[in-house]
């Protein structure tokens, strides 16, 4: 019997969420024949099996959110099976030394971590990935970390407690030997300082979300509710994360102007369009195409521009990755949009195409709403929202003209970026918004 746990489908993200289940428990498998589709970051992918045998257990039904690392499927497997599989993942395992990560985390260090038979140095049973190759051996990065009154805690655990105000002594740590995680301490600040506090917190919510009597905010006790509460699933629970995640970690500011775009010929590309301006800007002031680690304390100033284009479905928002924005001519641009386009809507879009951007576009003006106060998800540090387009009545030599308009919004990290950056870097968007062509 071997249990194969869920492996980080390469976004990083703690969980999944089960969208199908694509065998049952008695089937017999192959390797690397799909069993379960998975929804995480936005992204639908199939997860392969690691072995050829049978399905003695499936851990969960559709509809379940599984935590990375967590059991997901019992095996039967033969010897002969096993060794075949072991082979397999060895080679799928070794680690790729061309690859290059966003942004390396500085208090990493290499620990030997013995597995459930105290071993070290050997392959993980429950070895697999579904993007990219990664090491299946037991020898995995450890932050190190520190004893601070007792509390073992981790030098950016030790900072997010330290910004939002808990005291490491009221967390109860739920991470190995004892180490205080980053959800332990947002739990804290979101609860309460003790157990009890937390336990009544999720007892009340948890009553709220199950009764169909609870009052309705503002109306009295012995009125129904109107509607029924709904679970966060999929996309939306992402989005709440991610949102959440923001309003923690950016110190945002937003500024905003009109560009004058009276100059365009008929049948103007306008995404494309504000995509050249984008690029234009960051010649201008490059840091703003830029990303900002808060726990490490450094910058990145990118000399490429990758846009992470905000598009909205009824499942939620999707921020999709529109690579080489910077060397992409026009027509290229709008094919790439379609296709980011298309995928999101059919769902079929691949992780690789939701992450990476340097800088974010959100063109919420198709719908509307003149101007906005957008978030930035990090390590981004800028955002650009263009409001619906109108025209207005402008001076001009020898009287008055009714010029079209174009609203953008821009909201920055005051940490990084300085009001005049930000200023001079919309001001240089306009400028090239004004052109003709």
């Amino acid at each position: 019997m071997k249990t194969f746990n869920l492996p980080d489908l390469g976004e990083g993200l703690p969980d999944a969420e089960i969208v199908e289940w694509l065998v049952k428990e008695g089937d017999t498998v192959k390797l690397d024949q799909p069993i379960v589709s998975m929804e995480t970051a936005k992204a639908v992918v199939e997860v392969p099996s690691p072995y050829t045998g049978r399905i003695a257990k499936l851990h969960g039904a559709d509809g379940d959110v599984i935590n990375t690392g967590a059991p997901l499927v019992d095996f039967e497997i033969d010897g002969e099976a096993s060794e075949a599989s072991d082979d397999h993942r060895k080679e799928e395992s070794e680690p790729d030394t061309d690859s290059d990560s966003d942004i390396e985390d500085h208090t990493a260090a290499t620990e030997p971590a013995p597995d459930d038979a105290g071993q070290t140095g050997e392959e993980r049973e429950d070895a697999g990935t579904v993007v990219g190759s990664v090491s299946t051996k037991t020898e995995i990065l450890h932050q190190q970390h520190s004893s601070v009154g007792g509390v073992k805690v981790t030098p950016a655990v030790r900072a997010l407690a330290r910004k939002l105000k808990v005291k490491l002594t009221d967390v109860e740590p739920t991470g190995p030997d004892g180490v205080v995680t980053s959800g332990d301490v947002r739990k804290v600040a979101e609860t309460g300082p003790t157990r009890a506090a937390s336990d009544q917190a999720e007892a009340t919510a948890s009553s709220a979300v199950q009764s169909t009597a609870a009052p309705a905010p503002g109306s009295s006790s012995n009125e129904p509710p109107s509607g029924e509460w709904q679970a966060l699933r999929g996309t939306r629970r992402t989005m709440a994360r991610a949102m959440s995640e923001s309003h923690t970690r950016v110190v945002p500011t937003t500024i905003m102007d009109d560009a004058d775009i009276h100059a365009w010929r008929s049948g103007e590309d306008i995404t494309a369009r504000l995509l050249r301006s984008l690029w234009v800007a960051a010649q201008a002031e490059p840091g703003l195409n830029a990303w900002f680690d808060d726990e490490q304390n450094v910058r990145m100033v990118h000399k490429e521009m990758h846009v992470g284009m905000a598009v909205d479905t009824e499942d939620g928002l999707f921020v999709a990755s529109l690579r080489n924005v910077h060397s992409a001519d026009r027509q290229g641009l709008r094919n790439e949009i379609n296709r980011l386009r298309d995928n999101v809507k059919n769902r079929s879009i691949p992780p690789e195409d939701l992450k990476g951007y340097t800088i974010m576009l959100s063109n919420f003006g198709v719908f509307a709403g003149r101007y906005a106060t957008p978030i930035i998800n990090p390590p981004c540090v800028a955002i650009v929202a263009a409001g619906v387009l109108r025209h207005e009545v402008v001076p001009v030599m020898g009287g008055m003209q009714a010029h079209r308009m174009m609203p953008l919004s821009l909201t920055f990290d005051h940490r990084v970026c300085t009001g005049g950056e930000a200023a001079r870097f919309l001001k240089a968007m306009m400028g090239d918004l004004a052109l003709p062509d």
